[in-house]
């Protein structure tokens, strides 16, 4: 019997910036352990440099994250971009889940047909993919993302989630923290 899976096309145009957000399988809060966390962060800066992405703003959350990014160069695959971020992480999360014999690797372990099981971390699918083309519907976005820790009262200011960009928006790039991805911001002749 064919499965069918959820099918999203990822545009890009020369000056598309991308707001990126994908969930972890099921929708667990898989995202609190901090070392994974750290994990995450190393897999989306080596794929931002893989890839030619520079990262406007983020935020991870218990169960998703959302990446706002742009290409550096006119050729970018959103989907490739992806795949580096998730399966790379998603392998060694299971390798250390295997060498923990953690009772999770199990609950993330699902049966794709008979006798074939695959290890899950992410939702399946391409998550969700929306395009910006104007300076004022990137800094909505830049808002919206920070203010999901707020929303889902986790804090009760942007700045104090530690996973986020915003601290680095509020201090106009001078606060850094070299545990999160690398910021680069969005230089606003982007769209000039």
């Amino acid at each position: 019997m064919p499965t069918h899976r959820k099918q999203i096309r990822h545009y890009h145009e020369p000056g598309d910036c991308h707001e990126l957000t994908f969930s972890c399988f099921k929708r667990k809060p898989l995202l609190t352990n901090p070392v994974w966390i750290n994990m995450i962060c190393q897999s989306i800066d080596r794929a931002l440099i893989r890839h030619h992405f520079n990262l406007i703003a983020f935020v991870i959350m218990p169960e998703h994250l959302h990446l706002l990014v742009y290409p550096t160069t006119h050729e970018c695959k959103i989907d490739r971009f992806l795949a580096a971020i998730k399966r790379p992480f998603s392998y060694r999360i299971k390798e250390l889940l295997i060498e923990q014999q953690h009772p999770l690797l199990t609950e993330l372990t699902i049966r794709t047909r008979p006798g074939i099981t695959s290890f899950r971390f992410w939702l399946e699918g391409p998550g969700y993919d929306r395009n910006f083309f104007t300076r004022e519907a990137v800094e909505s976005a830049v808002n919206y993302l920070h203010l999901n820790p707020v929303k889902r009262n986790l804090v009760t200011e942007c700045r104090e989630w530690k996973y986020s960009s915003a601290r680095w928006h509020e201090s106009n790039g001078k606060l850094i923290d070299p545990e999160l991805p690398a910021i680069h911001g969005l230089p606003w002749e982007f769209f000039g």
